[in-house]
């Protein structure tokens, strides 16, 4: 397992998320895990 940081815009704004994943996982996977934290604290 790796930790990643992430940098994404969502809802016109600029977040920095980690996100765990095995080696190997797609840059799109970490994304899209990303995006679903996101929203997930976005929706709290």
């Amino acid at each position: 397992m790796v930790e990643v940081t992430v940098k994404l815009s969502y809802n016109g704004r600029n977040y920095l998320t980690n996100v765990i994943v095995e080696k190997g996982t797609s840059k799109e996977q970490i994304l899209r895990m990303a995006q679903e934290q996101i929203k997930k604290q976005w929706l709290n």
